[in-house]
């Protein structure tokens, strides 16, 4: 393996910022590869990062930020299409075309972000993309390796934010019933995971599905973080069927809250398989949703 940086497609997201800082902490130069890269915001003195403007539909730019590289990270993720830009574009020939350049450039190793849950008969659109990438890259890479997180969260995340919102009216709706299994994954556990991955890990294993320690329904998850919060708030059960007549409504709307997919997503239990590599195949203790409510949500948010 060279000497080189670590590049990391999807190094300004939620996932990949995460990554990149685990990659530093650890010792290892990286080099951020984005449409619009910028250095993070906590990058001290001296941190060995670089930046590469990169699109992963682009080959010439894919190439240019792969040189030199000594690893690669796929952290890039769309979650909703737009008239422009496709899940068959991001997820299946872009992961595909970077898997191919990456092992035409020498690399020997490629971590991909994948999902929990992928497989090729979901219904869902984005889903079927996530499990023809995942075949793509093995198609370009078959050493590659693939990662399924569960749901994220972590400080300034997606889901706990959201959750919050939620809990701020005076009536809080359930996905169906609440009973779909959750099993929250810290974001800097799976970033930690990751950055392992792309250097030596004590394990042949190629396939891993990281989750926290706690299973949780959807209605637990909500309860947690309204005993956090110190609020009472009834739940009220609302049919799948009420969920996609909204997110066809807001589908018309620009940056959609709520998509079909994603209600979709919410039909079934999102926990890992501990058939496959997990977290404690890479010696990793999981920090759980209950112990880390009060550094993930700022204490302002505690009010109301």
């Amino acid at each position: 393996m060279q000497n080189g940086p670590v590049t990391v497609f999807g190094g300004t997201g939620f996932l990949g910022d995460t990554i990149v800082r685990e990659l530093v902490e650890a010792g290892c130069g990286v080099r951020i590869a984005a449409r619009q890269p910028a250095l993070p915001a906590w990058l001290e003195d001296g941190d060995p990062v670089e930046l590469a403007t990169a699109d992963i539909r682009d080959e010439s730019s894919i190439s240019a930020a792969l040189q030199g590289a000594s690893a690669v990270v796929n952290a890039v993720s769309l979650y909703v299409e737009t008239r422009d830009v496709s899940f068959e574009a991001i997820h299946v020939t872009g992961a595909g075309l970077l898997a191919r350049l990456a092992r035409a450039d020498g690399i020997e190793r490629l971590v991909h972000v994948s999902g929990i849950g992928t497989h090729h008969d979901s219904v869902s659109a984005y889903v079927r993309a996530r499990a023809r990438g995942e075949d793509a890259v093995l198609e370009a890479m078959p050493k590659a390796i693939i990662v399924r997180p569960s749901v994220l969260f972590g400080p300034g995340d997606a889901f706990l934010t959201g959750l919050e919102g939620l809990t701020r009216l005076p009536l809080i709706p359930l996905f169906g019933r609440g009973t779909t299994r959750l099993q929250p994954a810290h974001v800097v556990d799976v970033a930690r995971a990751i950055a392992k991955l792309t250097r030596h890990p004590a394990t042949e294993r190629r396939l891993f599905e990281f989750g926290g320690p706690e299973v949780m329904s959807y209605r637990e998850v909500l309860e947690k973080l309204l005993a956090h919060l110190q609020r009472e708030r009834p739940l009220m059960p609302l049919p799948f069927l009420a969920w996609r007549l909204i997110a066809a409504l807001a589908s018309w709307l620009p940056g959609p809250p709520l998509t079909r997919d994603q209600v979709i997503l919410m039909q079934t239990d999102n926990v890992a398989n501990e058939d496959v590599g997990v977290f404690r195949d890479l010696g990793i203790l999981p920090h759980s949703l209950r112990e880390s409510l009060p550094s993930c949500l700022p204490s302002g948010l505690t009010q109301g």
